[in-house]
């Protein structure tokens, strides 16, 4: 009986507390009168500067972990490319010729010397679009072995250094 009266006198009090009026949140700009709760100008702009920084800063950490994702992305493609080839080659004798292209991965080439030799279903579903939305280039011969699959990186031009530089097969 005595929790009983303990939980009731607890909730009364509770009750009693939500039910009491608090002043509202005022926002004063010029530092307002005695007793006045709220914010000067002076400390949201000591905020908004804070917030600033801070986005900042995530900005400069985040930008380049962005540009290394898409150059590893580029990457792996690349090396999916370069197996789906070597399925083409054990299953046909060679590579696509660089008039087929990499093309010759989801559908026959007319080229093909044995078509009854080509997978069915062909050896990628879809050939992907390097990061920066173009297609993968597929020169035969390559730079270092039979072909070489390549993306111009960011700025799609030959040449450029770090997200700009160029990916090719062989130099990975």
């Amino acid at each position: 009986m005595r929790d009983f009266k303990t939980v009731r006198a607890k909730l009364a009090e509770a009750l009693r507390f939500l039910g009491k009026k608090r002043k509202p949140f005022k926002l004063r700009a010029n530092g307002g009168g005695r007793g006045e709760e709220g914010f000067t100008l002076v400390e949201l702009m000591v905020v908004i500067v804070i917030i600033g920084l801070l986005a900042t800063i995530v900005a400069i950490n985040v930008i380049p972990a962005t540009d290394t994702a898409r150059v590893e992305k580029a990457k792996a493609d690349i090396s999916t490319i370069e197996q789906a080839l070597e399925q083409y080659r054990l299953d046909n004798l060679s590579y696509p010729t660089q008039t087929d292209g990499l093309q010759a991965l989801i559908s026959p080439p007319a080229s093909l010397a044995q078509p009854q030799r080509y997978r069915r279903g062909g050896y990628i579903k879809k050939l992907p679009d390097d990061p920066w939305g173009r297609a993968y280039n597929y020169t035969v011969p390559g730079r270092k072995g039979a072909f070489d699959i390549s993306s111009l990186g960011a700025d799609g031009q030959p040449g450029g250094e770090n997200e700009n530089a160029d990916i090719f097969s062989s130099e990975l």
